[in-house]
């Protein structure tokens, strides 16, 4: 009995500071996607530029970012400014620093997902909406921008579901997301339980994600 009453204490404490991170995990996750998709769509635009120094820069860009690991990102971003400018920006720039190296890194991979769905669409639908007296703003935004949301929701899907897995990095930096907390839980208790439950946990809010993303794809199968 007081086995089994040891067994839910240790699940208690826990789940008690996995919530915790999750709160972290939660936030990672959710600034990243607001930062990395209007700055994926506009890395896209510039790959896309006629202007060449524009274009080769928003290249180059693409490659070093998606050629490179992330946890080598964070480390650069959050140790860059002092091992270069010599300007130490505190504990607080650890959870900025980490929301910035993943919205860099997620928006190159973005940029690559919109540029092939952009260049997937036919010319014919350009020509007709200039024939039907649409401005360029209103073409892109009015007739081919829905399109490409449609035809590129499975790719952007996958990234979402990775970049849950890759919150995990952050603990490279201490932020004190699900998993660093998962870490020293399991440091403390000598057992491998906080990490089953910490998967879980990583489970049960892709699952949650998946079924979002199916019923918006769901959603959006007009445009077939």
């Amino acid at each position: 009995m007081d086995g089994t009453n040891d067994v839910l204490r240790l699940l208690l404490s826990t789940l008690t500071q996995l919530v915790q991170g999750f709160g972290y995990t939660l936030a990672i996750f959710g600034l990243t996607l607001i930062f990395s998709i209007p700055l994926g769509l506009l890395i896209c635009k510039g790959r896309m530029s006629k202007i060449p120094v524009i274009s080769l820069a928003c290249r180059l860009y693409i490659s070093v970012l998606r050629g490179t690991p992330l946890m080598l990102q964070l480390l650069l971003v959050y140790f860059g400014p002092y091992y270069v400018f010599r300007v130490s920006l505190g504990n607080d720039y650890r959870f900025i620093a980490t929301i910035i190296a993943f919205s860099l890194n997620y928006a190159a991979y973005f940029a690559e997902i919109f540029r092939g769905g952009i260049q997937s669409m036919s010319k014919g639908q350009y020509e007709a909406a200039t024939v039907l007296g649409f401005s360029k703003s209103q073409t892109y935004f009015k007739i081919i921008l829905p399109q490409v949301v449609k035809r590129v929701l499975p790719s952007v899907s996958n990234e979402i579901i990775t970049l849950v897995k890759d919150t995990s990095l952050a603990q490279v930096l201490s932020v004190a997301e699900m998993f660093t907390k998962a870490s020293a839980a399991a440091s403390k208790q000598v057992s491998v339980m906080p990490f089953i439950v910490a998967g879980l946990f990583y489970y049960a809010m892709n699952l949650l994600i998946e079924f979002i993303l199916n019923r918006v794809e769901k959603s959006m199968s007009y445009y077939s």
